[in-house]
């Protein structure tokens, strides 16, 4: 990793004020949640679709949308006024219904996704105008927390070395050696329960990711970053000066009231990265706040049925649903209908009006090839 700017840089060796200011309640006046709500969640066919993506889907064991429970997680730090949605343009109207208590101003649209660099610093451009001292809690629409009293504690952590001038990411102590997770290693400890990031690693191999587990210092990124408004940006400015560029023109553009349109004509034009590859990777001095707090990216239907109640053989179906000699199968189907299962172990199926997924759970992350298979042959009115 290398440095970022001098700007950025500005750092704090002393312990977070973690005794009076994380165990208090109600929100702090700085701090601002920039929730990343544009995937497609396409792992998640035929119930996640275009208009309805697996963010605004109920796939977290419960009633609530992934994206509702996001936000409401964070409600005792962030007020729905400085909670800022970050989505594409045709899901804008849905996010806006599924949270109608946010201002529409807090919904950034995207006309095409550029990955999440883009979207962290359009954010943060748009906070920096509104509050120079503003602190960003950069997260995923689509996670699932388990136990949220700890989730918020580790919350208020991360941002109050923040707003020291640190980039702060969230790491997860690993549960198993999975190669679907990015991984961080753990350096120095720089106050109680922060640390300094050695480096990230990518996806490993299955033999590495054994060995990052039994190594003990090494956690799963789990992509919720921590940083103040002027801090990210000035590291954009060093690492992605095109980016840079065209935050720039938007900063410009908003003072004329004309952001929209500005974001409508160059927004496809930015660099398509990630905040973690163009950012994060190569800044020198990012701190790391541990977290164990029962954290799922809810990344599959197997995630899906891991999280579901389930019966006495392990099923996870529906209360009206059939099962005869039947192990460790998922159900979904609409209400209503009656599902019944005979002699089968180990299944996913997915029932909705117009389409039906039926697969074993091992290959639950080859629901894209059912995606793909269906964009080449032109039907998309099923996507």
């Amino acid at each position: 990793m290398t440095t970022t700017s001098s700007k950025s840089q500005t750092t704090t060796s002393s312990e977070p004020q973690t005794t009076s200011s994380e165990s208090r309640t109600g929100s702090e006046p700085h701090v601002y949640a920039v929730v990343m709500a544009g995937g497609q969640g396409t792992r998640f066919w035929p119930l996640s679709r275009g208009l309805k993506p697996k963010q605004l889907l109920p796939l977290g064991g419960g009633d609530e949308s992934l994206l509702r429970a996001t936000v409401r997680r964070v409600a005792d730090l962030v007020p729905p006024e400085r909670v800022l949605i970050v989505t594409g343009t045709g899901l804008r109207d849905a996010v806006l219904a599924e949270l109608p208590e946010l201002p529409p101003e807090n919904v950034l649209a995207e006309p095409t996704g550029r990955n999440t660099a883009p979207c962290v610093g359009w954010a943060a451009a748009t906070v920096a105008r509104r509050d120079p001292a503003g602190v960003l809690a950069v997260l995923a629409a689509d996670h699932f927390i388990r136990d949220e009293a700890e989730y918020l504690a580790v919350v208020r952590r991360a941002v109050h070395v923040a707003a020291g001038g640190e980039l702060v990411t969230v790491g997860i102590p690993p549960t198993r050696p999975e190669t679907g997770y990015g991984y961080l290693e753990l350096g120095d400890a720089l106050s109680e329960g922060v640390f300094r990031a050695r480096r990230f690693v990518e996806k490993p191999d299955r033999t590495r990711a054994e060995e990052f587990l039994i190594a003990g210092n090494f956690l799963w990124n789990s992509g919720m970053f921590f940083f103040r408004a002027d801090v990210v940006l000035a590291a954009i400015e060093r690492f992605l000066p095109q980016l840079a560029h065209g935050l720039a023109e938007y900063d410009v553009a908003a003072k004329r009231g004309e952001e929209t349109a500005a974001v409508a004509r160059s927004y496809a034009s930015l660099p398509s990265i990630s905040i973690d590859t163009g950012v994060m990777e190569r800044a020198e001095q990012v701190a790391v706040v541990p977290g164990d707090f029962g954290w799922s990216d809810v990344g599959s239907w197997t995630t899906a049925y891991e999280l579901a109640s389930k019966d006495d053989a392990g099923n996870a179906v529906p209360h009206d649903a059939v099962t005869v000699d039947c192990e460790r199968n998922y159900v979904f189907a609409p209400h209503g209908k009656v599902v019944a299962l005979v002699g089968v172990t180990d299944l996913v199926v997915v029932d909705t009006a117009d389409a039906l997924l039926v697969m074993p759970r091992e290959r639950a992350q080859d629901v894209r090839a059912v995606v793909d298979a269906l964009r080449a042959r032109g039907s998309l009115d099923k996507l």
